[in-house]
């Protein structure tokens, strides 16, 4: 799991690192400190518990020797219980006195499980003090007046042999230890809470210092561009690290400006390419029917027949359209003007198609129509180069070693004007039908690949569409429809 979101920024990531870092230390500095008073006030205890039990050691032995209780039965003991009992009142505490066995010898206060016990000391306890280092046990007791501790310790002669056991229980002044417990917690907590203020101050400066650099370098870095002139920065008293991202900024800014200039000039002899592919298209387009038709004028011609003038008549039209095609591009290159715009003028559509197949050979291309005549509004010249360009494309598909057979089938339907032309030729590959009709495309080893992008811009103008369907090593068909207007 991330400490801080993705979506803050730096300055805030900051901030909050720095609020985190001093709160963990002002917790772990007041866990520190909660703990070391602890250990400070049981030291204290303890020390309160040996200095008390030893006063109340010495008055006991000191009454014992004075009073000849050594090895003394009960009863000689029972003779000097207020002497014992004085004891309590001098120090202020209690006590009880048992034999080795553990049987009461003198008894101020015991806890509740001796006095159930019959007042005498369990097995346990006897044998744990001889266990322990210094003939002393201590155990901390919970009863119905409290937490105390008890210490369970030999008596000793002045020789060191051992002749009783001493009970002391340690009560504890905890009301007093924790008011100044609480008491010590609350200076503390206003002086973290003072701290804690002062850190969040600092700390946002502190932040918005470190980054008020980036956040200029940031600025800066939104306004760049490669299409206007950038700036470069210049920071004063910046740190080596804020100073070397700088440096790489500006050095980047140089390397962006070379690469805009080249870029521009790359744009510029790219552009000029691609009007000179076009151009050179367009011109050749129109050679190709060109020289098919004047082929064909000299293998038919025949100044015998009597219709030798139509014949010579329709022969110089078509050439006359050609060249009248190549006139508008070469006056379009002229003028920095795209490919000539389609001047759309009412036209038989039937007689335009008829005249664009008639070029080709007709054993190799076959048109239908299922009507005799149909008006339209196309651009004469740029129909004819759609439907020359889509049979040429046909007849390069076809192989070497089989009969082209090329159909241009034209059909009027009471929406559109639809114009299919198939070929029998390898078709189009699945993986290439999405880039057809893309600029500079071609499968041919010749070309340039503008034809059918050229076809398409120009079916366009004509407010139609253009699509295929495509066998491999079959056939291709391509169909054009023309939406028609309520004016036909």
């Amino acid at each position: 799991m991330r400490l801080f979101s993705t979506t803050f920024s730096l300055r805030t990531r900051l901030f909050l690192a720095m609020i985190l870092l001093v709160l963990l230390a002002c917790l772990m500095i007041l866990g520190a400190t909660y703990f070391q008073y602890q250990n400070e006030a049981e030291d204290y205890n303890l020390f309160r518990l040996d200095r008390k039990e030893n006063q109340v050691r010495r008055h006991v032995n000191y009454l014992v020797q004075k009073n000849g209780l050594l090895n003394a039965n009960d009863s000689i003991w029972a003779l000097h219980q207020e002497e014992l009992k004085a004891i309590t009142e001098i120090h202020k505490v209690e006590f009880s006195l048992f034999t080795l066995e553990g049987d009461p010898l003198f008894v101020s206060f015991l806890p509740l499980k001796i006095i159930a016990n019959n007042y005498h000391l369990d097995e346990r306890i006897l044998r744990d003090i001889g266990n322990q280092t210094g003939d002393r046990f201590l155990e901390k007791n919970e009863d119905e007046i409290g937490k105390f501790q008890s210490s369970y310790s030999y008596l000793r002669t002045p020789g060191g042999t051992p002749y009783g056991i001493l009970f002391f229980p340690y009560f504890e002044d905890v009301s007093f230890s924790e008011n100044e417990l609480n008491i010590f917690l609350q200076r503390l907590y206003q002086i973290y809470l003072i701290m804690m203020v002062v850190s969040i101050l600092a700390a946002f400066f502190l932040a918005r210092f470190v980054t008020r650099s980036l956040e200029r370098i940031r600025r800066q870095m939104d306004q760049t561009g490669l299409l206007k002139r950038n700036e470069k920065i210049n920071l004063k008293n910046a740190t080596r690290e804020i100073q070397s991202l700088v440096n790489s900024y500006n050095k980047m800014i140089d390397d962006l400006e070379d690469s805009a200039e080249q870029l521009a000039k790359s744009s510029k002899d790219q552009a000029w390419q691609e009007m000179a592919r076009q151009v050179a298209h367009e011109i050749k387009n129109p050679l190709t029917p060109m020289r098919l038709t004047v082929q064909s004028f000299q293998r038919n011609y025949d100044p015998t027949k009597s219709n030798h003038r139509a014949y010579i008549q329709e022969f110089a039209q078509i050439l006359i359209e050609q060249i009248d095609t190549m006139s508008q591009v070469a006056n379009a290159f002229s003028d920095y003007a795209t490919l000539p715009k389609a001047q759309l003028k009412m036209c038989d559509a039937v007689e335009v198609t008829k005249r664009a197949t008639e070029i080709f050979e007709q054993e190799e291309v076959v048109f239908s129509t299922n009507v005799e005549k149909f008006e339209i509004p196309i651009d004469r010249t740029q129909w004819i180069r759609v439907l020359t360009n889509l049979i040429q494309n046909g007849l390069q598909s076809i192989p070497a070693n089989k009969k082209p057979e090329i159909k241009v089938q034209l059909n009027v339907t009471p929406k559109f004007l639809k114009v299919s032309v198939s070929d029998n030729g390898m078709g189009i590959p699945k993986d290439l039908k999405d880039k057809i009709f893309e600029p500079k495309f071609t499968t041919k080893s010749k070309g340039m690949g503008l034809g059918l992008g050229i076809v398409k811009n120009i079916v366009e103008a004509h407010h139609g569409s253009i699509k295929y369907t495509s066998e491999p090593n079959q056939n291709t068909t391509f169909t054009i429809k023309i939406k028609r207007t309520e004016n036909e």
